[in-house]
């Protein structure tokens, strides 16, 4: 459907007298206090959903500064220990010529993230007020946020095989940084921030087409 519809053309399920489950997603009469088919409470929209996007994303963002600073692996080679960062593993990497792995732990640990905070904060604050963009391309980056979310989690993961993988006593060890606890904490408050966003203030908040153009 394009984008650019005009907006008064569509009928919103509360313009119809309908309310959908957030949980499963079954259409419900408006009167109805429970879903009859998983039981959660029905409520047309979530008054609180803009708060708690704000408070997690900004915890989100408080874990991921020290992500950053502190290291997120601690290798020890024959009594030596080396701290590396995420953008110093990135450097490190490149430097032994894994240019590919580079690429995809620098995207997975700092494109996506700051593309995160980037995008939840600006439907947070569009959505604050009335808004003349197109409600299919907002619903579009939010879901994309969502769904890219789960892969921002790469980097503690490669963290947490290399520490089980590689553990030879005093000849080599590697063991995660206080960097990879708090990355895994931004992604979570990140992920977090995503599902509280009620997507249907996309579509509340919208300024029809028509109106706009009037004034």
């Amino acid at each position: 459907m394009d984008g650019d519809l005009n907006q008064g053309a569509l009928t919103t399920a509360q313009e119809a007298g309908l309310v959908a489950c957030r949980s499963c997603g079954l259409v419900c009469a408006p009167n109805a206090a429970r879903c009859t088919r998983c039981g959660e409470r029905i409520e047309s929209r979530d008054t609180h959903s803009l708060q708690r996007v704000w408070a997690y994303m900004i915890a989100g963002l408080i874990a991921y500064v020290p992500a950053n600073l502190y290291p997120m692996l601690r290798t020890t080679q024959l009594f030596q220990t080396t701290d590396s960062t995420i953008v110093g593993g990135v450097v490190d990497l490149m430097h032994h010529g894994a240019y590919a792995i580079a690429a995809i732990v620098f995207i997975a640990s700092v494109i996506i993230p700051v593309g995160k905070f980037l995008i939840i904060g600006y439907l947070a604050w569009l959505l604050s007020r009335p808004h003349a963009r197109s409600p299919h391309r907002l619903h579009f980056l939010h879901e994309a946020v969502e769904f890219i979310g789960r892969w921002s989690m790469i980097d503690v993961f490669v963290v947490a095989i290399l520490a089980a993988l590689v553990q030879f006593d005093m000849l080599a060890t590697i063991n995660p940084g206080l960097a990879a606890v708090c990355f895994a904490l931004s992604v979570v408050f990140t992920m977090l921030s995503a599902q509280a966003f009620d997507s249907r203030l996309i579509w509340d908040r919208a300024i029809p087409k028509g109106h706009h153009e009037r004034h």
